[in-house]
């Protein structure tokens, strides 16, 4: 086949094919298929390999195929030398990612109609690149780039909103509109990851794939068995600590829950007791003959030794 500009793909084409075939013979002849033992394998005999669940709220990407070729590569390795490999994979859908894009999904339908028609104007994210570099001649390459382009910035393609980045997709309104109900998310992504692995050529034994979430019973009642039985062991303890609450969504929201402000903790303030000197505001004249603080709070505790005066905004 001659390309545009006469350039000839023919090699391209021919390693495809030979691609598509291998990738069918596997399929046929379940060549990833993890083997029953009569009895227990010897050392050497089996390899047993996992990847960490990449996460449903999108398409597998290129730095999940980088990561995975290392899995991959071994598996391959076993297997030829004769090793029963066992590689499962799992799809990860727990977590607030999904419930909170599915969210603003809603939010955005409520508030600009359905398909939404959102703004002309929509501030968007700095994504200036700044570059730091020593020339030591006309024309060298820069030493060092840097970006200041958002983490979530990047993630979206420098989309606003949820419905532009699910249109990013290539999904259209119509389909778009469903996944406000989180559930689509579990139904939707994980099928398409199955099929691009396979594309990608991984030797797994795809009986053993699965979700999480409580769709999964399964995997569900596993993960509720390990708890107990580490807690049962000491390893674990339930304990309290400070979090980020999101009221909205009514409940903890962890950093990679969030769709900004990731790396934000909670803020500690110094609160002090402030004696109210009489005679009181004739405001406050209830408050006579007893003893009156009030509580400020700073983030500089120090710089109170030179305070000599506290300035209150009344608004009984």
């Amino acid at each position: 086949m001659a390309a545009e500009g006469g350039k000839s793909f023919a090699r391209r084409d021919r390693l495809l094919e030979i691609e598509a075939k291998a990738r069918n013979w596997w399929e046929e002849k379940q060549v990833f298929r993890a083997k029953s033992c009569e009895k227990p394998p010897e050392p050497g005999e089996k390899f047993f390999g996992n990847f960490p669940f990449p996460y449903m709220n999108g398409f597998l990407h290129l730095g999940h195929a980088f990561s995975l070729s290392k899995l991959e590569f071994a598996a391959a390795y076993h297997r030829l030398r004769g090793a029963n490999v066992i590689l499962p994979f799992g799809f990860h859908c727990t977590g607030m990612p999904i419930k909170a894009s599915a969210d603003k999904l809603a939010r955005e339908i409520q508030l600009f109609g359905e398909p939404p028609v959102f703004p002309a104007q929509v501030k968007q994210e700095s994504q200036e690149v700044e570059v730091e570099a020593e020339e030591t001649n006309a024309g060298a390459p820069p030493a060092k780039f840097k970006g200041k382009k958002s983490k979530v910035a990047s993630k979206s393609g420098g989309q606003v909103y949820q419905w532009e980045i699910m249109r990013s997709f290539g999904l259209s309104d119509s389909e778009i509109s469903k996944f406000q109900n989180p559930y689509n998310w579990l139904t939707f992504f994980p099928p398409l990851a199955v099929e691009d692995l396979k594309a990608f050529g991984l030797g797994c034994d795809w009986r053993r794939s699965f979700i999480t979430t409580d769709m999964n019973p399964f995997f569900y009642a596993f993960v509720r068995w390990q708890v107990r039985k580490l807690k049962s062991m000491g390893k674990i303890v339930k304990d309290v600590r400070y979090t980020i609450y999101s009221p909205l969504d009514g409940q903890p929201c962890a950093d990679h829950d969030r769709a900004s402000g990731e790396g934000v903790q909670p803020q500690e303030y110094t609160v002090i007791k402030m004696e109210l000197v009489a005679p009181f505001p004739s405001k406050l004249g209830v408050l006579e003959g007893r003893r009156v603080f009030l509580a400020a709070a700073t983030l500089r505790p120090e710089t109170m030794y030179g305070q000599t005066n506290a300035w209150v905004l009344w608004s009984l």
